[in-house]
């Protein structure tokens, strides 16, 4: 019986997971190893400040659907491997693998610049979500001017904007809009570059919502330090702020630096070819936040990083699966797609309107890629959660 282990059970973990035991059958054993026994969509986090989601109602608990799918979960935290003797070393113990799938997701680089674990907001976790809510209702007793974006080295543009706009719907709400100064602050070369070089017509898009909900934004900038009431800019630049919320960077997690022998990248990440495989290791496979993507474009004065988002890492989760399968079946030929020739499929949400983002390949060259808005409401954001919440509580992995 050939065994699979996977490190991290979100996106890539699960779909990973369910895929190799879908078509591995009874020929395979999966075990899953997570500190957490919950699925979260992440891409939800962005309401959770604004009461619109519960983090109850974003989560649910995977072990139960890996289980009733005949995938092993053991809840602890993986503290390393040993490739040369197929071995991951846990606070529970030791695991022997066949093949090792590294799926884990990010750690946030907070000390990116002074004061930014102490005076910025973080949405990407529950408890930061949640920290963030709790922060908004004390703001609103006393406005004052607002900073939101991403630091230098980051990649998670696209959150940052639609929180841009949720609050800025939501200072609408509170009646209090016209109290409030709001900056957007970015490292990306130009509006709407998102980290897979821009769309037709983002930038121009981009700079009309910033001129209809009056925003002002500030391109090229880093982080140089952030204050209980300021955000000192690369630039030299100090804008005022009384509540801010900034995107760090993210690198590689514990697991994988305390991994010598996986030689990862500077940053934390595994080196693999097109086809998810470790380019060292012929049993050791990387599929979502954990691979190392090379941007095929410059950044400007200011560096940043490209997106990992779920629906790249959902893909590279199956196309491990599919390949470990065909390793096992004896075939030499092995599924390859390069990170960057996945489709890009984004709903960006604006405040209870959207950007519907789609493309034939996430980077250039692409033959096909369009950016059509939804100033009615963001029901595609709102089906899309609706759906992947469906399908992964039924465990359908092999669903789009």
């Amino acid at each position: 019986m050939t065994t699979t282990v996977v490190i991290g059970g979100n996106f890539a973990g699960m779909t990973a997971a369910l895929e190799i035991k879908r078509k591995g059958k009874k020929d395979h054993r999966v075990l899953v190893i997570d500190k957490s026994p919950l699925f979260l969509f992440i891409p939800s986090l962005i309401w959770v400040p604004f009461g619109r989601r519960e983090v109850k109602d974003i989560s649910f608990r995977k072990d139960e659907i890996l289980k009733r799918k005949g995938v092993e979960f053991v809840q602890t935290e993986a503290l390393s491997v040993d490739p040369e003797n197929n071995l991951v070393r846990t606070k529970k113990g030791n695991f022997n693998y066949d093949h090792l799938v590294v799926a884990t997701g990010p750690k946030v680089d907070y000390d990116v610049a002074p004061g930014v674990k102490e005076h910025a907001h973080y949405i990407g976790t529950p408890n930061g979500a949640m920290k963030t809510r709790k922060a908004l209702e004390e703001f609103k007793k006393n406005p004052g001017p607002i900073v939101i974006g991403a630091t230098q080295n980051a990649g998670c543009m696209g959150a940052a904007y639609e929180f841009l706009f949720n609050i800025e719907k939501w200072l609408r709400e509170q009646k209090i809009r016209k109290k409030v100064d709001l900056y957007w602050i970015t490292p990306e070369n130009y509006l709407g570059h998102f980290g897979i070089d821009g769309m037709p017509g983002g930038e121009t898009m981009l700079k009309s919502f910033m001129k209809m909900f009056n925003i002002h934004y500030r391109t090229e900038v880093g982080v140089e330090e952030v204050t209980e009431n300021s955000v000192k800019l690369t630039s030299g630049e100090e804008l005022p702020s009384v509540f801010t919320m900034l995107m760090p960077p993210f690198f590689g997690v514990d697991f994988v630096t305390n991994s010598p022998a996986l030689n990862p990248t500077s940053n934390g990440y595994l080196p693999v070819g097109e086809d998810y495989r470790h380019k060292d290791w012929a049993n050791v496979w990387a599929a979502g936040i954990a691979v190392q993507v090379d941007l095929p474009f410059k950044p400007g004065k200011v560096p940043f990083s490209g997106p990992k988002t779920g629906y790249p890492s959902d893909e590279t989760g199956k196309i491990v699966a599919e390949n470990i399968i065909r390793v096992e079946n004896g075939k030499e030929k092995l599924r390859k797609k390069a990170w960057g020739k996945i489709p890009g499929i984004c709903v960006m949400d604006a405040g209870k309107k959207e950007v519907i983002i789609l493309s034939d390949h996430l980077f250039k060259p692409r033959r096909f890629a369009i950016m059509i808005p939804n100033v009615l409401y963001d029901f595609s954001k709102v089906l899309f959660e609706k759906y992947f919440l469906w399908k992964t509580r039924n465990g359908y992995s092999q669903l789009p």
